[in-house]
C-alpha cells in the first residue's frame, strides 16, 4: 500500500484504538525480503525489527504486531527513493501527523528506524 493511502485510512477515524488495530493489520500484509536485499537489525527498538533494502526497495520485518505496521508505514515512505531523497524528507514530522497513541517506548524505537533510513 502507499503512504498516502496508509495516511488517508488512519485519517478516517479518530479512535485511538481503531488507529492501532489499522497499524498492526499493516504489518500483518508485509512482503518478505527477497534473498538479495541487506537486511540489518535496528539498534533502539525495545522489540526486534528488521529493516531490508534491494536497490531502492525496502522491506521489514519485527516481532512485535505494532512495530511491523510502524514498519510497514515508514517503509512506503521511502520505498523506491534513494538515500539523497529519504535524507531530504522530514519522516519524523510525517510520521508525527499521523498521531499515532504511542507510547514513548515505542516512539524511541521509531526515531531509531528513522535514523537507520536517513543514515543509509
Amino acid at each position: 500500500m502507499e503512504y498516502g493511502q496508509i495516511k488517508e485510512m488512519l485519517c478516517c477515524t479518530d479512535d485511538p484504538v481503531m488507529r492501532l488495530e489499522m497499524v498492526m493489520d499493516l504489518g500483518a500484509h508485509l512482503s518478505p525480503a527477497p534473498a538479495s536485499a541487506a537486511c540489518h537489525d535496528v539498534v533502539g527498538c525495545a522489540s526486534r525489527a528488521v529493516i531490508c533494502r534491494d536497490g531502492n526497495r525496502f522491506y521489514g520485518d519485527a516481532d512485535a504486531g505494532v512495530v511491523r505496521g510502524i514498519i510497514a508505514i515508514l517503509i512506503a515512505m521511502v520505498d523506491g527513493r534513494t538515500p539523497d531523497q529519504i535524507r531530504a524528507m522530514d519522516i519524523a514530522g510525517e510520521f508525527a501527523s499521523l498521531n499515532l497513541n504511542l507510547g514513548a517506548g515505542r516512539l524511541n524505537g521509531v526515531n531509531s528506524m528513522i535514523r537507520f533510513l536517513q543514515n543509509l
